[in-house]
């Protein structure tokens, strides 16, 4: 019995010894110990690959040109080679390629700022105004003639009818306001000009009806000195509207020599319908609009550049203009409720 204690104890003694052994490191001697086997990583699940957001080419870059675009008049190949100088002008002097394009119309111009195909625009006052409303614009430059970028209109009567003048021809001011001048040209008839003259229709109607005023039907009488003569005349109309001033037109003059008597001025309207207006496109970023803005000033001081301009777009001189600068044209043509693209052509 003792002899069989003795042999269990001796066994348990060496596999106790094994198991120090196998779990111990001692000084300068490497034991190896077992590794496990990793685990395989977790299954990834495949997604779709997102396709990078469209990044269209920057404007002005060859692939996406800034495109100056010609007044629909200019067909000839002068108008168009002196354009292309002024491109290229813009294109040395700014890094950005600038080509150019020729409209057929003014409402195909408007169309193709809507687009994004024109960029650097003259557009005469109607097409200024259609683009501008639609948020196409901003109107950098007004061109100007005999010194001036805008123009007014009056409105002309005769003594014989009974009408009161509200304009001084000295000081060259009305001495009352629309309201109280035309107040007396309810319910009479007028004569206008044409149906898209601005001095002669869309803008005297404008005060009209601003002043709620509500005339007979009128009669158009196809002329700024045909106004001036029906009046004259009587019995064709009570009142009319023209530039200023339609009755020193010089066959008139020598035809009536009584006209500056006779027919008078019973109120002007300042000065606020534009000749055309050199405008950018809307989408064009902000600094890349003062950019080309100050580099139509520098060309134009060029006489490479002035001729240029001058042979495309029939401009000698600009004045800095925004769009607030029209605000009252924009008002009264609003007033005068005539469908703009009417008048666009």
């Amino acid at each position: 019995m003792n002899r069989t204690l003795t042999f269990l104890t001796i066994l348990l003694l060496a596999l106790a010894g094994s198991f120090l052994l196998a779990n111990c490191t001692f000084p300068g001697i490497n034991i190896p110990q077992p590794t496990q086997t990793p685990s395989p990583p977790p299954a990834v699940t495949p997604t779709d690959t997102v396709p990078a957001p469209f990044s269209p080419v920057q404007l002005g870059l060859a692939e996406n040109p800034l495109i100056l675009a010609l007044p629909p008049s200019a067909n000839s190949a002068e108008q168009i080679a002196a354009a292309k100088v002024i491109a290229a002008q813009f294109t040395q002097r700014t890094g950005y390629t600038v080509v150019t394009t020729v409209p057929n119309y003014y409402t195909e111009l408007v169309d193709a700022l809507e687009k994004g195909n024109a960029h650097i625009v003259l557009l005469d006052p109607y097409a200024y105004e259609l683009a501008y409303q639609r948020g196409l614009v901003n109107a950098a430059y007004g061109v100007m003639q005999d010194g001036v970028s805008v123009y007014g209109s009056q409105f002309l009567a005769t003594r014989k009818g009974g009408f009161q003048s509200y304009y001084d021809e000295v000081s060259e001011e009305n001495t009352e306001d629309a309201a109280v001048a035309l107040a007396q040209f309810a319910d009479k008839k007028p004569c206008w000009s044409d149906e898209t003259s601005a001095s002669g229709y869309v803008i005297p109607l404008g005060y009209l009806n601003a002043n709620q005023i509500v005339t007979k039907p009128a009669a158009f009488v196809q002329g700024h000195p045909t106004v001036v003569r029906s009046l004259y005349a009587t019995g064709i109309c009570d009142f009319g509207a023209t530039y200023v001033d339609a009755r020193k037109f010089p066959s008139l003059e020598d035809e009536f020599p009584d006209l500056m008597e006779q027919v008078i001025v019973v109120y002007q309207i300042p000065e606020i319908i534009p000749y055309d207006i050199l405008a950018f496109s809307s989408k064009m970023p902000e600094e890349m609009q003062a950019l080309f803005s100050t580099q139509i000033a520098a060309i134009m001081q060029t006489d490479e550049g002035r001729a240029a301009f001058k042979t495309a777009y029939d401009i000698e001189e600009l004045q800095v203009v925004n769009d607030g600068f029209y605000s009252e044209f924009h008002k009264y043509l609003q007033e005068s409720a005539i469908d703009l693209t009417t008048l666009v052509k």
